[in-house]
């Protein structure tokens, strides 16, 4: 007997999930409902049995997190939320993936309560998931286990553990030892092409051991609750490693036509099939299918559980001191302590350097700031000065070493942003953006609030080449919706532009010079996404328009300009997705119509005929030379800048 249910109660919600799990993708003709079939057993022994939660607090801190990194089988959360009461009804079930419905194709964060995480794209929820177990750990170990005492489920498929981040991350979980970290593997040998015989031969219980993982092969024993039980609560007592539960599934079971077919993973079931799956269950043969009594049963289960549970922790946090409280909800950067750096007009600086000051000035304003970088930690300046290394040893570290692990990166911060409490800054090379870039697109979709940290901005990488010098890397990022990019001018926006990505509510992208460069702005382009650095004596002839180092040249370029008799403004623009939001008033102030614009980026000039007549960019790939050498061949020069500005003027008749 399960504990609060019966065991025909306990049947009949297995049904139920496997009963909807046909029902959905066959009312939507669209969705996947084999592997939902399969783990019924499972999400019911974790919702009713395993994982601590409150459907009626789906945001309780200490909650133990649940990931389906395998996000196609969404209909199994949605029906395993839908029995325990976390707000759908058998209307959402029914216009699953459907525009507008709270059950999308995947599950979404902050679009149905008690989805933890946006999955989909295979393999990014597991490494999700190291995220959070990082975070949760790292809490436990600073504000005590009366706090932070939790753990993270991840079920994760073949498909999760072939591509190439569940790799990186779970090598970085097993170094860090993260034991509230448990992996239900779900091995039905299927994929959409066939047998994973046709495409893998990875013995994955010998490669998670060689990471250090507690691998635990359980056999075929998904529809026994009480194995599963037993299991997953040993796995919650293990300490010293994460836990990797190897559960032999059988893909749309018990359908008597595709049990273990490949067929049974993304071609819904049609009536018939259904029908006859459904006689083997001995369920009706009704579209949508609940006993009302075991719903409420259900639900009246997990409503007296999760009480239970927070109204305990809820004394507990009453009592929890500022410091935990900031971490959960960070104040805003006007009310820190802290002043942002200042730095000295006549300085020349790296944008690089200057947000390590930054991110060093905020440390005790920001007490749930964990900083990181891929191997380039110095190189980046994503670090916090004197910090403990996070460890093992040190959870109570707050800066993470993540290794040469780019992908992996952006989705554990994505992880450690949504579990909350901790505020990730993660730091690499900018062209290296494209190795993280799915991390990054879902970090924009599920608003979660990371700082990512690009440095070594543009062909000044010098010497490095073509490889290492980024080129279309800010256009691909300025196109992700939802993402905050800001390429500041100097050391002054940079400082700006750290406060202004703390406060922000959602993931930004900064981008930094690794060369000094002049200070030449007082920082409040950063406001509003652009303003004027530099202006003549009266109305404009021409505007100079440009992002991050080559404001510098712009500056210049109008000096040289100015002693030719010709009024030029120069505006520095570095966040233009924000400029473009502000009132049009705002934007004609900047940059007045009929006046001609000529834009200035060291990177493809695609996106700035948005703003500019002309533009000076570089749309190949850089070469191998000293930093300066490389951008004055490529055209990132005062004389060019002077040369193509009176151009534009003659071909404009101006």
């Amino acid at each position: 007997m399960a504990k609060g249910l019966t065991s025909e109660q306990d049947r009949l919600a297995i049904a139920m999930i496997r009963g909807l799990a046909m029902d959905a993708p066959l009312a939507a003709k669209s969705g996947h409902q084999g592997t939902a079939m399969a783990l019924a057993p499972l999400a019911h022994v974790l919702y009713s049995r395993v994982m601590r939660h409150d459907p009626l607090q789906p945001e309780w801190s200490n909650r133990d997190r649940f990931i389906l990194s395998n996000g196609h089988a969404s209909i199994l959360q949605y029906a395993a939320l839908y029995l325990n009461g976390y707000g759908l009804e058998l209307d959402d079930l029914r216009k699953f993936r459907q525009w507008g419905s709270a059950t999308p194709g995947h599950p979404e964060r902050g679009h149905t309560a008690g989805v933890e995480v946006t999955t989909g794209p295979l393999g990014q929820g597991f490494a999700n998931a190291v995220g959070m177990a990082i975070a949760e750990r790292h809490l436990r170990a600073r504000f005590g286990a009366e706090l932070h005492d939790h753990h993270v489920f991840v079920v994760a498929g073949d498909g999760c553990f072939m591509e190439g981040i569940s790799h990186e991350a779970a090598s970085l979980a097993g170094h860090q030892k993260l034991d509230r970290l448990i992996c239900v593997f779900d091995d039905n040998k299927v994929t959409i092409d066939g047998s994973t015989d046709l495409s893998c031969s990875d013995d994955v219980e010998q490669r998670f051991r060689s990471y250090g993982w507690n691998v635990v092969a359980l056999g075929d024993v998904a529809d026994n609750l009480d194995r599963l039980e037993q299991a997953l609560n040993t796995a919650k007592t293990h300490r010293g490693s994460p836990t990797l539960l190897v559960l032999r599934t059988h893909i749309g079971t018990p359908s008597p036509d595709f049990t273990d077919a490949p067929e049974a993973h993304g071609n819904p079931f049609g009536a018939a099939h259904v029908t006859a799956t459904k006689k083997v269950m001995g369920i009706p043969d009704e579209p949508f299918w609940v006993d009302a009594t075991v719903v409420e049963a259900v639900r009246a289960h997990a409503r007296a559980r999760g009480a239970a549970l927070t109204s305990q922790h809820s004394k507990v946090a009453a009592g929890a001191g500022s410091e935990w409280r900031q971490a959960w909800q960070p104040p805003r950067s006007d009310d820190w302590k802290s002043p942002a750096p200042t730095f000295d007009p006549a300085a020349s600086i790296a944008t690089r350097v200057a947000v390590q000051k930054s991110i060093d000035a905020a440390r005790d304003d920001l007490p749930g700031l964990v900083v990181g970088a891929a191997d380039l930690t110095g190189n980046t300046g994503a670090k916090l000065s004197g910090a403990t290394a996070l460890s093992a040893e040190h959870p109570e570290g707050r800066q993470l070493y993540y290794g040469v692990r780019e992908h992996a990166m952006g989705a554990i911060a994505v992880g450690m942003a949504l579990h909350g409490g901790v505020l990730p800054a993660v730091g690499t090379f900018f062209v290296f953006a494209d190795y993280m870039r799915p991390a990054v697109r879902l970090a924009a979709l599920s608003r979660a609030k990371v700082i990512f940290v690009f440095s070594h901005d543009s062909v000044g990488v010098g010497e490095d080449g073509p490889t290492h010098q980024p080129v279309e890397q800010l256009a691909s990022l300025r196109v992700i919706p939802g993402l905050r990019v800001v390429r500041p001018a100097d050391a002054n926006e940079t400082a700006k532009a750290w406060r202004q990505a703390c406060d922000h509510d959602g993931p930004t992208a900064l981008i930094l010079s690794r060369q000094n460069t002049p200070v030449v702005t007082d920082g409040r382009a950063v406001e509003r996404g652009a303003a004027i650095v530099r202006d003549g004596d009266g109305s404009p002839r021409l505007i100079l328009l440009a992002t991050g180092a080559e404001v510098a040249v712009a500056v210049e370029a109008a000096k040289v300009l100015a002693e030719g008799g010709m009024d030029v403004r120069v505006v520095s623009m570095p966040c233009p997705e924000l400029f473009a939001a502000q009132d049009p008033t705002v934007r004609s102030h900047v940059l007045p119509i009929g006046v001609p614009v000529l834009s200035i980026e060291a990177a493809s000039t695609f996106g700035w005929s948005t703003f500019a007549d002309d533009s000076v960019g570089i749309d190949r790939f850089g070469a191998s030379a000293p930093g300066n050498v490389a951008l004055a061949r490529l055209g990132i020069s005062v004389d060019n800048v002077v040369a193509r500005a009176r151009e534009l003027l003659d071909a404009m008749g101006m």
